[in-house]
């Protein structure tokens, strides 16, 4: 690890106020639209999915649908699960995988599964291509009774309406080289700290629930990923970005307390994916497939162990 330069908003150990944090909102801009990325793409599913909208967000002269997808026709015998994606906004295969997997593989699994998916949570993140929403809070550190940004608060609302418990929840992630360049000194400006990076990892990881890790659930999703991507290696200290490394291409994180989206639900298979798009082994397609492939192998692992179990 090592120290990052100042940032350029704010004075050094000293949190942001709301002077700072209009600032710093002041100098975002649209750089992509949520609406021909997304929306258009939700719009043209066919009619074994159905489309709800869990909420709406008004951030100045823009208004965001939030989307929800729900494919096959639903029963309480099947598992229900859950796939999330661009909860931080900036992470694009996140939001396109989880897309593509509606778009292309999901049927495959409607006969046997409840299967719910929230392609994009932050749309204002992923316009401008954000970590955060325009109050600088962080939705992957809000799923929290403390409810502090409204794009995880919409999320908890609709899934505790849900007629019957989730079984499985993914969340699609990328970790990238902007997370030291951009994010975690921002990070450590709004709240007047020290910066202290980390190593940025080469490849494909997961980060599991520290309270129900599954390692053999984790192992699987490695292996099948292994097969589109390459998985990465811990750093000198056998770590991934500062996590000591439970197994091969995975670490443990805290979820409910640290209010990520992986803590959302009581589910007891749950994992984050994180993709490297930054990697010279990488491509946009390559980090997309990545993801519909820990989805797919996510589904595969519950239901060969309901199979077994009985």
């Amino acid at each position: 690890m090592q120290d990052n330069p100042v940032y350029p908003i704010g004075q050094p150990h000293q949190p942001w106020t709301e002077a700072e944090k209009t600032h710093w909102r002041a100098q975002q801009h649209k750089r992509r639209s949520y609406h021909d990325d997304v929306v258009t793409r939700v719009e043209a599913l066919g009619q074994g999915v159905q489309v709800e909208q869990y909420g709406q967000l008004a951030y100045e002269a823009n208004s965001y649908p939030l989307l929800a997808l729900k494919i096959g026709v639903w029963r309480a015998e099947k598992p229900t699960c859950l796939v999330t994606g661009g909860v931080h906004g900036y992470e694009t295969s996140g939001v396109l995988g989880a897309l593509y997997f509606a778009e292309q593989i999901a049927e495959q699994y409607s006969d046997s599964i409840n299967l719910l998916v929230l392609p994009c949570i932050s749309p204002w993140g992923y316009e401008t291509i954000n970590r955060w929403n325009p109050m600088a809070i962080d939705p992957n550190r809000s799923f929290l009774p403390s409810r502090l940004a409204a794009e995880s608060n919409a999320v908890m609302d609709y899934i505790a309406a849900m007629p019957w418990p989730i079984a499985l929840h993914i969340d699609l992630h990328e970790t990238t080289d902007s997370d030291n360049e951009e994010f975690r000194p921002a990070l450590a400006a709004r709240d007047g700290v020290v910066n202290k990076n980390w190593n940025i990892p080469d490849g494909f990881y997961l980060v599991a629930c520290t309270d129900r890790p599954q390692p053999a659930f984790q192992q699987a999703i490695i292996a099948a990923v292994e097969k589109v991507t390459h998985i990465a290696e811990a750093d000198a200290e056998n770590k991934l970005i500062g996590a000591p490394l439970e197994q091969r291409g995975v670490i443990n994180y805290a979820a409910k307390k640290l209010g990520l989206c992986m803590g959302l639900t009581d589910a007891p298979l749950v994992t984050t994916t994180e993709v490297y798009p930054d990697s010279p082994r990488a491509t946009g397609e390559n980090c997309v497939l990545a993801q519909v492939a820990a989805v797919r192998a996510s589904l595969d692992y519950l239901l060969a162990t309901a199979k077994a179990s009985g």
